[in-house]
Protein backbone atom coordinates (compact mmCIF):
# COMPACT_ATOMS: atom_id res chain seq x y z
CA UNK A 1 0.00 0.00 0.00
CA UNK A 2 1.39 3.24 -0.86
CA UNK A 3 0.22 6.93 0.34
CA UNK A 4 0.87 9.72 -1.52
CA UNK A 5 0.83 13.49 -0.55
CA UNK A 6 1.07 16.93 -1.80
CA UNK A 7 2.08 19.63 -0.86
CA UNK A 8 2.95 22.96 -2.01
CA UNK A 9 0.01 24.71 -3.78
CA UNK A 10 -1.65 28.02 -3.26
CA UNK A 11 -1.98 31.06 -4.96
CA UNK A 12 0.43 33.10 -7.89
CA UNK A 13 0.00 36.04 -9.89
CA UNK A 14 0.62 34.74 -13.34
CA UNK A 15 4.50 34.44 -14.53
CA UNK A 16 4.92 33.30 -10.52
CA UNK A 17 6.32 29.52 -9.59
CA UNK A 18 5.64 27.28 -7.35
CA UNK A 19 7.13 23.91 -6.81
CA UNK A 20 4.89 20.76 -5.73
CA UNK A 21 5.83 18.18 -4.01
CA UNK A 22 4.55 14.55 -3.45
CA UNK A 23 5.38 12.40 -0.94
CA UNK A 24 5.21 8.68 -0.65
CA UNK A 25 4.97 6.80 2.80
CA UNK A 26 4.18 3.01 3.25
CA UNK A 27 6.45 1.75 0.29
CA UNK A 28 9.32 3.18 -1.66
CA UNK A 29 8.18 4.74 -5.07
CA UNK A 30 11.42 3.98 -6.72
CA UNK A 31 9.39 0.98 -8.63
CA UNK A 32 6.77 3.84 -10.12
CA UNK A 33 6.88 5.33 -13.17
CA UNK A 34 5.43 9.03 -11.64
CA UNK A 35 2.77 11.21 -12.58
CA UNK A 36 1.08 14.52 -12.28
CA UNK A 37 -2.26 15.12 -13.79
CA UNK A 38 -4.39 18.42 -13.00
CA UNK A 39 -8.20 18.93 -12.95
CA UNK A 40 -9.79 22.86 -13.69
CA UNK A 41 -13.39 23.15 -12.39
CA UNK A 42 -15.70 21.90 -15.16
CA UNK A 43 -12.88 20.10 -16.42
CA UNK A 44 -11.76 16.46 -16.83
CA UNK A 45 -8.65 14.83 -14.86
CA UNK A 46 -5.39 15.57 -17.68
CA UNK A 47 -1.69 14.69 -17.64
CA UNK A 48 0.62 16.86 -16.95
CA UNK A 49 4.00 15.19 -16.52
CA UNK A 50 5.62 12.09 -15.71
CA UNK A 51 8.96 10.50 -14.77
CA UNK A 52 10.64 7.15 -15.29
CA UNK A 53 11.69 5.16 -12.05
CA UNK A 54 15.51 6.57 -12.43
CA UNK A 55 14.38 10.36 -13.01
CA UNK A 56 16.20 9.66 -16.56
CA UNK A 57 13.09 9.94 -18.76
CA UNK A 58 10.59 12.52 -18.44
CA UNK A 59 7.50 13.53 -20.31
CA UNK A 60 4.95 16.83 -20.84
CA UNK A 61 1.63 17.83 -22.04
CA UNK A 62 2.33 19.97 -24.91
CA UNK A 63 0.51 22.93 -23.06
CA UNK A 64 3.48 23.09 -19.71
CA UNK A 65 6.67 22.19 -22.09
CA UNK A 66 9.50 24.60 -21.09
CA UNK A 67 7.61 25.89 -18.12
CA UNK A 68 6.92 22.63 -16.12
CA UNK A 69 9.94 20.31 -14.77
CA UNK A 70 8.99 17.11 -12.91
CA UNK A 71 11.76 15.65 -10.93
CA UNK A 72 12.83 12.85 -8.37
CA UNK A 73 14.52 12.25 -5.52
CA UNK A 74 14.19 8.72 -4.59
CA UNK A 75 15.92 8.89 -1.35
CA UNK A 76 13.44 11.12 0.19
CA UNK A 77 10.68 8.85 -1.88
CA UNK A 78 9.25 12.41 -3.38
CA UNK A 79 8.41 13.65 -6.36
CA UNK A 80 8.39 17.29 -7.70
CA UNK A 81 6.95 19.44 -9.51
CA UNK A 82 9.01 22.95 -10.36
CA UNK A 83 6.06 24.97 -12.09
CA UNK A 84 7.72 28.39 -13.47
CA UNK A 85 6.19 31.23 -15.55
CA UNK A 86 2.12 30.29 -14.40
CA UNK A 87 -0.12 31.28 -16.69
CA UNK A 88 -4.53 31.54 -15.53
CA UNK A 89 -4.99 28.18 -17.78
CA UNK A 90 -2.97 26.54 -15.23
CA UNK A 91 -4.87 26.80 -12.58
CA UNK A 92 -6.15 23.46 -11.26
CA UNK A 93 -6.16 20.33 -8.87
CA UNK A 94 -2.62 19.21 -8.84
CA UNK A 95 -2.58 15.32 -8.44
CA UNK A 96 0.27 12.65 -8.24
CA UNK A 97 -0.05 9.13 -9.33
CA UNK A 98 1.88 6.40 -9.35
CA UNK A 99 1.59 5.22 -12.77
CA UNK A 100 -0.60 1.65 -13.34
CA UNK A 101 -1.92 1.85 -10.36
CA UNK A 102 -4.79 3.27 -8.18
CA UNK A 103 -2.39 4.81 -5.64
CA UNK A 104 -3.18 8.71 -6.01
CA UNK A 105 -2.90 11.79 -3.83
CA UNK A 106 -5.77 14.18 -2.66
CA UNK A 107 -4.65 17.08 -4.55
CA UNK A 108 -3.04 20.30 -4.04
CA UNK A 109 -5.28 23.71 -4.95
CA UNK A 110 -2.95 25.62 -7.53
CA UNK A 111 -4.88 29.06 -8.27
CA UNK A 112 -3.04 31.49 -10.85
CA UNK A 113 -4.51 35.28 -10.90
CA UNK A 114 -4.30 37.63 -14.37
Amino acid sequence: QVQLVESGGGWVQAGGSLRLSCAGTGRTLSSYVMNWFRQAPGKEREFVAAISQSGSRTSYVDSVKGRFTISRDNAENTVYLQMNNLKPEDTAVYYCNADRTGYWGQGTQVTVSS
